[in-house]
Protein backbone atom coordinates (compact mmCIF):
# COMPACT_ATOMS: atom_id res chain seq x y z
CA UNK A 1 0.00 0.00 0.00
CA UNK A 2 1.10 3.34 -0.94
CA UNK A 3 1.78 5.74 2.25
CA UNK A 4 -0.69 8.26 3.07
CA UNK A 5 -0.36 11.99 1.26
CA UNK A 6 0.52 15.09 2.78
CA UNK A 7 3.86 13.45 4.25
CA UNK A 8 6.46 15.04 5.32
CA UNK A 9 3.89 17.82 7.11
CA UNK A 10 6.62 20.36 9.26
CA UNK A 11 5.58 21.29 13.09
CA UNK A 12 7.05 24.29 12.86
CA UNK A 13 4.43 26.13 15.07
CA UNK A 14 4.09 23.27 17.73
CA UNK A 15 7.88 23.04 18.09
CA UNK A 16 8.71 26.94 18.62
CA UNK A 17 5.37 27.40 20.70
CA UNK A 18 4.49 24.34 22.65
CA UNK A 19 2.46 26.25 25.24
CA UNK A 20 -0.18 27.23 22.58
CA UNK A 21 -1.61 24.03 21.65
CA UNK A 22 -2.20 20.00 22.62
CA UNK A 23 -0.86 17.31 21.21
CA UNK A 24 -4.07 15.13 20.16
CA UNK A 25 -5.47 12.72 17.17
CA UNK A 26 -8.19 13.13 15.28
CA UNK A 27 -11.48 10.30 15.92
CA UNK A 28 -12.02 8.42 13.48
CA UNK A 29 -15.38 8.23 11.59
CA UNK A 30 -17.13 4.95 10.35
CA UNK A 31 -18.03 5.47 6.61
CA UNK A 32 -15.72 8.34 5.21
CA UNK A 33 -17.07 9.43 1.65
CA UNK A 34 -15.33 11.92 -0.49
CA UNK A 35 -17.82 14.73 -1.18
CA UNK A 36 -15.89 17.65 -3.05
CA UNK A 37 -12.03 17.84 -3.84
CA UNK A 38 -10.56 21.28 -4.55
CA UNK A 39 -8.26 20.04 -7.31
CA UNK A 40 -6.80 23.69 -8.64
CA UNK A 41 -5.68 24.41 -5.02
CA UNK A 42 -4.40 20.76 -4.49
CA UNK A 43 -2.11 21.21 -7.75
CA UNK A 44 -1.29 24.63 -6.67
CA UNK A 45 0.33 23.39 -3.40
CA UNK A 46 2.13 20.25 -4.82
CA UNK A 47 -0.26 17.69 -3.56
CA UNK A 48 -1.95 15.26 -6.20
CA UNK A 49 -5.62 15.09 -6.82
CA UNK A 50 -5.84 11.44 -7.31
CA UNK A 51 -3.62 10.52 -4.14
CA UNK A 52 -6.45 12.70 -2.28
CA UNK A 53 -9.25 10.49 -3.92
CA UNK A 54 -7.48 7.31 -3.50
CA UNK A 55 -8.84 5.35 0.03
CA UNK A 56 -5.13 6.34 1.38
CA UNK A 57 -6.29 9.86 1.06
CA UNK A 58 -9.47 9.92 2.52
CA UNK A 59 -8.52 8.22 5.25
CA UNK A 60 -6.26 11.45 5.95
CA UNK A 61 -9.04 13.92 4.88
CA UNK A 62 -11.90 12.16 7.07
CA UNK A 63 -8.92 12.33 10.15
CA UNK A 64 -9.18 8.49 10.19
CA UNK A 65 -4.88 7.83 9.34
CA UNK A 66 -2.15 10.49 10.12
CA UNK A 67 0.12 11.14 7.38
CA UNK A 68 3.31 9.92 8.31
CA UNK A 69 5.36 12.42 10.33
CA UNK A 70 2.42 14.33 10.94
CA UNK A 71 2.42 15.48 14.45
CA UNK A 72 -1.05 17.45 15.37
CA UNK A 73 -2.25 19.49 17.65
CA UNK A 74 -5.50 21.37 18.71
CA UNK A 75 -3.90 25.20 18.71
CA UNK A 76 -4.88 26.97 21.94
CA UNK A 77 -6.24 30.71 21.68
CA UNK A 78 -8.27 33.18 23.98
CA UNK A 79 -10.88 35.56 22.48
CA UNK A 80 -13.53 38.66 22.86
CA UNK A 81 -16.58 37.34 22.21
CA UNK A 82 -19.21 40.01 21.70
CA UNK A 83 -17.01 42.08 24.13
CA UNK A 84 -16.66 39.95 26.20
CA UNK A 85 -13.11 38.23 27.53
CA UNK A 86 -12.72 34.31 27.53
CA UNK A 87 -9.54 33.38 28.27
CA UNK A 88 -9.08 29.50 27.25
CA UNK A 89 -10.67 28.95 23.81
CA UNK A 90 -9.31 27.14 21.30
CA UNK A 91 -9.48 24.12 18.73
CA UNK A 92 -12.68 22.45 20.09
CA UNK A 93 -13.17 20.11 17.27
CA UNK A 94 -10.23 20.86 15.03
CA UNK A 95 -6.86 20.15 14.35
CA UNK A 96 -3.47 21.63 12.51
CA UNK A 97 -2.02 18.66 10.98
CA UNK A 98 1.52 20.41 10.48
CA UNK A 99 2.24 23.15 7.64
CA UNK A 100 3.13 22.21 4.29
CA UNK A 101 6.19 23.85 2.60
CA UNK A 102 4.90 24.31 -1.01
CA UNK A 103 7.11 24.59 -4.05
CA UNK A 104 7.26 28.29 -3.99
CA UNK A 105 8.78 27.98 -0.31
CA UNK A 106 5.66 29.04 1.35
CA UNK A 107 4.38 27.77 4.41
CA UNK A 108 0.59 26.82 4.75
CA UNK A 109 -1.20 24.89 7.55
CA UNK A 110 -3.50 22.24 7.05
CA UNK A 111 -5.92 21.45 9.26
CA UNK A 112 -9.16 19.35 9.82
CA UNK A 113 -12.18 20.83 11.30
CA UNK A 114 -14.80 18.22 12.72
CA UNK A 115 -12.32 16.12 13.56
CA UNK A 116 -14.17 15.12 17.43
CA UNK A 117 -13.39 16.53 20.88
CA UNK A 118 -10.53 17.94 22.09
CA UNK A 119 -9.52 19.55 25.02
CA UNK A 120 -10.42 23.09 24.80
CA UNK A 121 -13.97 21.09 23.23
CA UNK A 122 -16.17 23.06 26.56
CA UNK A 123 -18.83 20.79 26.29
CA UNK A 124 -19.36 20.35 22.29
CA UNK A 125 -18.63 17.15 20.83
CA UNK A 126 -16.62 17.77 18.26
CA UNK A 127 -18.25 17.15 15.39
CA UNK A 128 -19.30 19.01 12.08
CA UNK A 129 -22.09 18.89 10.54
CA UNK A 130 -21.51 18.11 6.69
CA UNK A 131 -24.01 21.32 5.89
CA UNK A 132 -21.67 23.58 7.48
CA UNK A 133 -19.24 22.68 5.99
CA UNK A 134 -20.28 22.38 2.71
CA UNK A 135 -20.86 26.49 3.54
CA UNK A 136 -17.28 27.25 4.09
CA UNK A 137 -16.17 25.64 1.18
CA UNK A 138 -18.29 27.33 -0.86
CA UNK A 139 -18.03 30.71 0.35
CA UNK A 140 -14.36 30.54 0.78
CA UNK A 141 -13.58 29.66 -2.79
CA UNK A 142 -16.00 32.06 -3.79
CA UNK A 143 -14.23 34.87 -1.98
CA UNK A 144 -10.85 33.64 -3.21
CA UNK A 145 -12.46 34.06 -6.53
CA UNK A 146 -13.28 37.60 -5.73
CA UNK A 147 -9.68 38.40 -4.61
CA UNK A 148 -10.15 38.16 -0.91
CA UNK A 149 -7.56 37.14 1.17
CA UNK A 150 -9.22 33.87 2.57
CA UNK A 151 -8.49 30.48 3.95
CA UNK A 152 -9.05 27.98 1.73
CA UNK A 153 -11.32 24.86 1.10
CA UNK A 154 -8.97 21.52 0.14
CA UNK A 155 -11.89 19.16 0.85
CA UNK A 156 -15.00 18.20 2.42
CA UNK A 157 -15.51 14.71 3.45
CA UNK A 158 -18.87 12.78 4.36
CA UNK A 159 -18.36 10.76 7.37
CA UNK A 160 -21.23 8.21 7.54
CA UNK A 161 -22.90 9.23 10.39
CA UNK A 162 -25.79 11.02 12.06
CA UNK A 163 -25.23 13.82 14.49
CA UNK A 164 -27.17 15.38 17.04
CA UNK A 165 -28.18 19.28 16.21
CA UNK A 166 -30.68 21.23 17.72
CA UNK A 167 -32.58 20.77 14.25
CA UNK A 168 -32.11 16.97 14.51
CA UNK A 169 -29.57 14.18 13.82
CA UNK A 170 -27.72 15.43 10.11
CA UNK A 171 -25.10 14.51 8.47
CA UNK A 172 -21.75 14.82 9.25
CA UNK A 173 -18.45 15.79 7.84
CA UNK A 174 -14.88 17.08 7.93
CA UNK A 175 -13.39 19.27 6.12
CA UNK A 176 -9.45 20.07 5.26
CA UNK A 177 -8.52 23.67 4.76
CA UNK A 178 -5.25 25.25 4.20
CA UNK A 179 -4.29 28.82 5.65
CA UNK A 180 -0.91 30.81 5.62
CA UNK A 181 -1.57 30.31 9.46
CA UNK A 182 -4.11 30.30 11.90
CA UNK A 183 -2.47 32.55 14.29
CA UNK A 184 -5.21 35.08 15.31
CA UNK A 185 -6.06 38.04 17.98
CA UNK A 186 -6.84 35.28 20.47
CA UNK A 187 -3.59 33.52 20.32
CA UNK A 188 -1.69 36.74 21.13
CA UNK A 189 -4.17 37.20 24.09
CA UNK A 190 -3.92 33.32 24.88
CA UNK A 191 -0.02 33.71 24.83
CA UNK A 192 -0.15 37.44 26.66
CA UNK A 193 -2.10 35.87 29.61
CA UNK A 194 0.60 32.99 30.03
CA UNK A 195 3.67 35.28 29.36
CA UNK A 196 2.35 37.50 32.27
CA UNK A 197 1.67 34.23 34.65
CA UNK A 198 5.83 33.20 34.29
CA UNK A 199 6.88 36.40 34.23
CA UNK A 200 4.86 36.77 37.85
CA UNK A 201 6.80 33.44 38.58
CA UNK A 202 9.59 34.12 37.72
CA UNK A 203 9.67 37.39 39.53
CA UNK A 204 8.56 35.43 42.65
CA UNK A 205 11.79 33.42 41.81
CA UNK A 206 14.16 35.70 41.04
CA UNK A 207 12.97 37.76 44.74
CA UNK A 208 13.64 34.44 46.74
CA UNK A 209 16.64 33.14 44.99
CA UNK A 210 19.74 34.16 47.63
CA UNK A 211 22.59 34.86 45.72
CA UNK A 212 20.75 35.60 42.44
CA UNK A 213 19.83 38.82 42.29
CA UNK A 214 17.48 39.35 39.43
CA UNK A 215 18.43 35.89 38.31
CA UNK A 216 15.32 33.52 38.18
CA UNK A 217 15.64 29.41 40.38
CA UNK A 218 17.21 28.37 36.63
CA UNK A 219 20.12 31.22 36.58
CA UNK A 220 18.17 33.16 33.71
CA UNK A 221 17.92 36.83 34.31
CA UNK A 222 14.42 38.70 34.76
CA UNK A 223 15.10 40.38 31.39
CA UNK A 224 16.53 36.95 29.29
CA UNK A 225 12.83 35.14 30.73
CA UNK A 226 10.92 38.08 29.27
CA UNK A 227 12.75 37.66 25.77
CA UNK A 228 12.08 33.82 25.58
CA UNK A 229 8.67 33.88 26.99
CA UNK A 230 5.94 32.29 25.03
CA UNK A 231 4.65 36.32 23.71
CA UNK A 232 7.82 36.90 22.18
CA UNK A 233 8.54 33.91 20.58
CA UNK A 234 4.74 34.39 19.30
CA UNK A 235 5.86 37.64 18.09
CA UNK A 236 8.57 36.51 16.29
CA UNK A 237 7.61 33.34 14.88
CA UNK A 238 4.84 35.77 13.22
CA UNK A 239 6.91 38.18 11.98
CA UNK A 240 9.34 35.52 10.29
CA UNK A 241 6.36 33.76 9.00
CA UNK A 242 4.00 36.38 7.70
CA UNK A 243 5.69 40.17 8.11
CA UNK A 244 9.72 39.36 7.53
CA UNK A 245 10.31 43.01 6.74
CA UNK A 246 9.63 44.32 10.21
CA UNK A 247 12.31 41.98 11.56
CA UNK A 248 14.17 44.60 10.32
CA UNK A 249 12.85 47.87 11.76
CA UNK A 250 14.21 49.80 14.49
CA UNK A 251 11.36 48.05 16.95
CA UNK A 252 9.97 44.94 15.21
CA UNK A 253 7.09 44.93 17.15
CA UNK A 254 5.78 48.40 16.33
CA UNK A 255 6.66 47.19 12.62
CA UNK A 256 4.24 44.25 12.95
CA UNK A 257 1.46 46.29 14.82
CA UNK A 258 1.69 48.42 11.48
CA UNK A 259 1.73 45.63 9.34
CA UNK A 260 -1.11 43.99 10.84
CA UNK A 261 -3.22 47.13 10.95
CA UNK A 262 -2.80 47.77 7.39
CA UNK A 263 -3.68 44.13 6.68
CA UNK A 264 -6.97 44.36 7.93
CA UNK A 265 -7.70 47.51 7.52
CA UNK A 266 -7.78 46.24 3.87
CA UNK A 267 -9.66 42.83 4.36
CA UNK A 268 -12.30 44.46 5.91
CA UNK A 269 -12.51 46.98 2.80
CA UNK A 270 -12.55 44.11 0.59
CA UNK A 271 -16.00 42.72 2.61
CA UNK A 272 -17.45 45.86 2.35
CA UNK A 273 -16.51 45.97 -1.50
CA UNK A 274 -18.66 42.69 -2.50
CA UNK A 275 -20.94 43.07 0.64
CA UNK A 276 -19.75 40.50 2.58
CA UNK A 277 -20.89 40.40 6.75
CA UNK A 278 -18.39 38.27 8.39
CA UNK A 279 -20.94 37.91 11.21
CA UNK A 280 -18.69 37.04 14.33
CA UNK A 281 -15.89 39.50 14.61
CA UNK A 282 -14.65 37.55 17.96
CA UNK A 283 -10.88 38.39 18.35
CA UNK A 284 -10.41 35.02 17.84
CA UNK A 285 -11.99 34.47 14.71
CA UNK A 286 -9.39 37.51 13.44
CA UNK A 287 -5.90 36.41 11.94
CA UNK A 288 -3.00 37.88 12.19
CA UNK A 289 -2.08 37.33 8.58
CA UNK A 290 -5.19 39.30 7.50
CA UNK A 291 -6.77 36.46 5.85
CA UNK A 292 -10.87 35.53 6.10
CA UNK A 293 -11.67 32.87 8.43
CA UNK A 294 -13.97 30.45 10.40
CA UNK A 295 -16.95 30.70 8.06
CA UNK A 296 -20.52 30.29 10.42
CA UNK A 297 -22.90 32.75 10.56
CA UNK A 298 -21.79 35.11 7.40
CA UNK A 299 -23.62 36.23 4.96
CA UNK A 300 -23.77 38.27 1.39
CA UNK A 301 -26.06 40.94 1.63
CA UNK A 302 -28.87 41.22 -0.87
CA UNK A 303 -30.62 45.17 -0.28
CA UNK A 304 -27.98 47.55 1.05
CA UNK A 305 -28.29 48.80 4.69
CA UNK A 306 -25.66 49.11 7.07
CA UNK A 307 -27.32 48.15 9.68
CA UNK A 308 -27.83 44.30 8.02
CA UNK A 309 -27.53 41.86 10.26
CA UNK A 310 -27.84 38.06 9.57
CA UNK A 311 -26.24 36.27 12.59
CA UNK A 312 -28.68 34.55 15.22
CA UNK A 313 -26.76 35.43 18.06
CA UNK A 314 -25.64 38.91 17.58
CA UNK A 315 -28.63 40.61 18.82
CA UNK A 316 -27.35 43.89 19.51
CA UNK A 317 -25.81 44.38 15.89
CA UNK A 318 -22.15 44.43 16.87
CA UNK A 319 -21.00 42.80 13.82
CA UNK A 320 -23.58 44.53 11.61
CA UNK A 321 -22.15 45.07 7.96
CA UNK A 322 -21.70 48.99 8.65
CA UNK A 323 -20.07 48.08 12.43
CA UNK A 324 -17.29 45.84 10.69
CA UNK A 325 -14.59 49.02 10.27
CA UNK A 326 -14.67 50.22 13.97
CA UNK A 327 -14.83 46.32 15.16
CA UNK A 328 -11.89 46.05 12.89
CA UNK A 329 -10.06 48.53 14.73
CA UNK A 330 -11.48 47.37 18.82
CA UNK A 331 -9.92 44.25 17.72
CA UNK A 332 -6.53 45.60 16.61
CA UNK A 333 -6.44 47.79 19.93
CA UNK A 334 -6.76 44.45 21.81
CA UNK A 335 -3.67 43.02 19.62
CA UNK A 336 -1.66 46.17 20.87
CA UNK A 337 -2.55 45.64 24.23
CA UNK A 338 -0.66 42.61 24.14
CA UNK A 339 2.34 43.62 22.73
CA UNK A 340 2.92 46.30 24.97
CA UNK A 341 5.31 44.53 27.27
CA UNK A 342 7.38 43.78 23.79
CA UNK A 343 7.43 47.28 22.43
CA UNK A 344 9.12 48.34 25.27
CA UNK A 345 9.95 46.06 28.27
CA UNK A 346 10.83 48.69 30.63
CA UNK A 347 8.35 51.58 30.24
CA UNK A 348 4.86 50.70 29.75
CA UNK A 349 3.72 54.01 29.22
CA UNK A 350 5.49 54.71 26.20
CA UNK A 351 4.56 51.31 24.97
CA UNK A 352 1.18 52.33 25.14
CA UNK A 353 1.76 55.79 23.38
CA UNK A 354 3.52 54.56 20.76
CA UNK A 355 0.57 51.66 20.37
CA UNK A 356 -1.58 54.95 20.37
CA UNK A 357 -0.24 56.14 17.56
CA UNK A 358 -0.09 53.15 15.39
CA UNK A 359 -3.69 53.01 15.96
CA UNK A 360 -5.02 56.22 15.39
CA UNK A 361 -3.91 55.45 11.75
CA UNK A 362 -6.25 52.94 11.18
CA UNK A 363 -8.87 55.31 9.81
CA UNK A 364 -6.36 56.89 7.27
CA UNK A 365 -5.52 53.06 6.04
CA UNK A 366 -9.10 52.13 5.95
CA UNK A 367 -10.23 55.18 4.49
CA UNK A 368 -6.87 54.60 1.93
CA UNK A 369 -7.88 51.47 0.56
CA UNK A 370 -11.81 52.13 1.00
CA UNK A 371 -11.47 55.07 -1.25
CA UNK A 372 -9.36 53.32 -4.08
CA UNK A 373 -11.97 50.16 -4.22
CA UNK A 374 -14.72 52.40 -4.44
CA UNK A 375 -12.98 54.47 -7.69
CA UNK A 376 -12.26 50.89 -9.45
CA UNK A 377 -15.84 49.94 -8.25
CA UNK A 378 -17.60 53.27 -10.67
CA UNK A 379 -14.63 53.25 -12.85
CA UNK A 380 -13.04 56.24 -11.47
CA UNK A 381 -8.69 57.00 -12.21
CA UNK A 382 -7.19 59.49 -10.03
CA UNK A 383 -8.83 60.59 -6.53
CA UNK A 384 -10.31 64.05 -6.24
CA UNK A 385 -12.02 65.43 -3.43
CA UNK A 386 -14.17 67.92 -5.64
CA UNK A 387 -17.55 69.07 -3.65
CA UNK A 388 -20.03 67.47 -6.10
CA UNK A 389 -18.15 64.93 -7.68
CA UNK A 390 -15.22 64.04 -5.82
CA UNK A 391 -14.79 60.90 -4.33
CA UNK A 392 -16.28 61.39 -0.96
CA UNK A 393 -19.60 63.00 -2.55
CA UNK A 394 -19.81 60.42 -5.11
CA UNK A 395 -19.60 57.52 -2.65
CA UNK A 396 -21.75 58.92 0.18
CA UNK A 397 -24.10 59.78 -2.09
CA UNK A 398 -24.74 56.72 -4.39
CA UNK A 399 -25.04 54.56 -0.75
CA UNK A 400 -27.42 56.97 0.38
CA UNK A 401 -29.72 56.44 -2.68
CA UNK A 402 -29.20 52.74 -2.48
CA UNK A 403 -30.03 52.63 0.76
CA UNK A 404 -33.13 54.61 0.28
CA UNK A 405 -34.50 52.37 -2.34
CA UNK A 406 -33.30 49.20 -0.84
CA UNK A 407 -31.16 48.26 -4.20
CA UNK A 408 -29.24 45.02 -4.62
CA UNK A 409 -25.68 45.69 -3.15
CA UNK A 410 -24.47 43.53 -6.22
CA UNK A 411 -26.62 44.09 -8.95
CA UNK A 412 -26.75 47.91 -9.11
CA UNK A 413 -22.69 48.22 -9.61
CA UNK A 414 -23.43 45.94 -12.31
CA UNK A 415 -26.47 48.24 -13.84
CA UNK A 416 -24.44 50.58 -13.47
CA UNK A 417 -21.95 49.53 -15.70
CA UNK A 418 -24.77 48.39 -18.37
CA UNK A 419 -26.24 52.24 -18.04
CA UNK A 420 -22.74 53.17 -19.88
CA UNK A 421 -23.68 51.21 -22.29
CA UNK A 422 -26.67 52.70 -23.07
CA UNK A 423 -29.37 50.25 -21.12
CA UNK A 424 -30.77 52.42 -18.47
CA UNK A 425 -33.39 49.72 -17.45
CA UNK A 426 -31.23 47.76 -15.04
CA UNK A 427 -30.26 51.00 -13.16
CA UNK A 428 -33.72 52.17 -13.30
CA UNK A 429 -34.47 49.15 -11.47
CA UNK A 430 -32.49 49.44 -9.09
CA UNK A 431 -32.53 52.89 -8.25
CA UNK A 432 -36.62 53.69 -8.28
CA UNK A 433 -36.37 56.88 -7.02
CA UNK A 434 -35.89 59.13 -10.49
CA UNK A 435 -34.56 62.64 -8.86
CA UNK A 436 -32.31 61.55 -6.73
CA UNK A 437 -31.02 58.92 -8.82
CA UNK A 438 -30.61 60.91 -11.83
CA UNK A 439 -28.79 64.08 -9.84
CA UNK A 440 -26.33 61.21 -8.95
CA UNK A 441 -25.45 59.80 -12.36
CA UNK A 442 -25.22 63.25 -13.88
CA UNK A 443 -22.39 64.02 -11.27
CA UNK A 444 -20.84 60.66 -11.80
CA UNK A 445 -21.30 61.27 -15.53
CA UNK A 446 -19.49 64.63 -14.89
CA UNK A 447 -16.57 62.85 -13.08
CA UNK A 448 -15.95 60.80 -15.59
CA UNK A 449 -15.98 63.69 -18.29
CA UNK A 450 -13.26 65.42 -16.50
CA UNK A 451 -11.19 62.41 -16.66
CA UNK A 452 -11.53 61.88 -20.29
CA UNK A 453 -12.67 58.22 -19.77
CA UNK A 454 -13.69 56.10 -22.99
CA UNK A 455 -17.79 54.73 -21.16
CA UNK A 456 -16.96 51.75 -23.28
CA UNK A 457 -13.81 50.88 -21.25
CA UNK A 458 -14.91 52.10 -18.21
CA UNK A 459 -17.52 49.54 -17.90
CA UNK A 460 -15.33 46.76 -19.10
CA UNK A 461 -12.94 47.91 -16.55
CA UNK A 462 -16.29 47.97 -13.88
CA UNK A 463 -17.30 44.88 -14.58
CA UNK A 464 -13.71 43.15 -14.31
CA UNK A 465 -14.35 44.51 -10.46
CA UNK A 466 -17.83 44.32 -9.42
CA UNK A 467 -19.27 40.32 -9.63
CA UNK A 468 -22.16 39.46 -11.37
CA UNK A 469 -22.49 36.28 -8.80
CA UNK A 470 -22.04 35.89 -5.13
CA UNK A 471 -23.08 33.16 -2.55
CA UNK A 472 -26.35 34.60 -2.42
CA UNK A 473 -28.02 33.29 1.06
CA UNK A 474 -31.19 31.47 -0.37
CA UNK A 475 -28.97 29.33 -3.03
CA UNK A 476 -26.08 28.74 -0.52
CA UNK A 477 -29.62 27.38 1.77
CA UNK A 478 -30.79 25.61 -1.17
CA UNK A 479 -27.52 23.69 -1.95
CA UNK A 480 -26.74 22.73 1.66
CA UNK A 481 -30.24 21.15 2.03
CA UNK A 482 -29.88 19.47 -0.94
CA UNK A 483 -26.23 17.91 -0.51
CA UNK A 484 -27.56 16.80 3.46
CA UNK A 485 -29.82 14.67 0.95
CA UNK A 486 -27.06 13.35 -0.78
CA UNK A 487 -28.52 15.47 -3.84
CA UNK A 488 -25.16 17.72 -5.03
CA UNK A 489 -25.72 19.00 -8.10
CA UNK A 490 -27.11 22.43 -6.66
CA UNK A 491 -23.82 22.51 -4.41
CA UNK A 492 -22.06 22.01 -7.88
CA UNK A 493 -23.98 24.59 -9.71
CA UNK A 494 -23.27 27.60 -7.00
CA UNK A 495 -19.64 26.35 -6.58
CA UNK A 496 -19.24 26.72 -10.65
CA UNK A 497 -20.61 30.06 -10.57
CA UNK A 498 -19.57 31.95 -7.80
CA UNK A 499 -15.73 30.84 -8.50
CA UNK A 500 -16.61 32.44 -11.59
CA UNK A 501 -17.65 35.78 -10.41
CA UNK A 502 -17.23 38.47 -13.42
CA UNK A 503 -18.26 36.10 -16.32
CA UNK A 504 -21.70 36.03 -17.63
CA UNK A 505 -23.49 32.52 -18.29
CA UNK A 506 -26.39 32.90 -21.09
CA UNK A 507 -29.67 30.88 -18.81
CA UNK A 508 -28.00 31.74 -15.17
CA UNK A 509 -29.95 34.70 -14.15
CA UNK A 510 -31.04 32.99 -11.19
CA UNK A 511 -27.92 32.96 -9.91
CA UNK A 512 -27.99 36.93 -9.52
CA UNK A 513 -31.42 37.34 -8.16
CA UNK A 514 -32.10 38.23 -4.91
CA UNK A 515 -33.60 36.24 -2.28
CA UNK A 516 -37.78 36.49 -2.25
CA UNK A 517 -38.94 38.81 0.51
CA UNK A 518 -40.97 35.18 2.69
CA UNK A 519 -36.85 34.41 2.46
CA UNK A 520 -35.40 37.03 3.90
CA UNK A 521 -37.82 37.80 6.69
CA UNK A 522 -36.37 36.40 9.52
CA UNK A 523 -33.28 35.01 7.79
CA UNK A 524 -30.60 34.05 10.52
CA UNK A 525 -27.24 32.27 10.21
CA UNK A 526 -26.00 29.96 12.44
CA UNK A 527 -22.27 29.45 14.49
CA UNK A 528 -22.58 25.82 12.68
CA UNK A 529 -19.26 25.54 11.43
Amino acid sequence: MSAPPLTGLDDLFRRTLPELGTDWQPVAVPSPELVVINEPLAREIGLDPDQLRSADGIAVLAGNSVPDGSSPIAMGYAGHQFGGYSPRLGDGRALLLGELIAADGARLDVHLKGSGRTPYARGGDGKAALGPMLREYVIAEAMHALGIPTARALAVVGTGERIARAEGPVPGGVLTRVATSHIRVGTFEYAARIAAEQASATTTAADGADGKDGADADGLGVAEAANASVLNRLARHSIDRHYPAAADAENPFVAFLDAVIDAQASLIVKWMNVGFIHGVMNTDNMTISGETIDYGPCAFMDSFSPSTVFSSIDHQGRYAFGNQPPIGLWNLTRLAETLIPLIDADDDEAAIEIAKERLETYSERFSHHWMGGMRDKLGLGESSDDESIGDGALFTGLLQVMETDGADFTNTFRALATSLRGNEADLEAQLPSAAERDAWVANWRRRLDTEGRDLSQVATAMDRVNPLYVPRNHLVEEALAAAELGMFQPFEELLERTTNPYEEVPGADRFTQPAPEDFTDGYQTFCGT
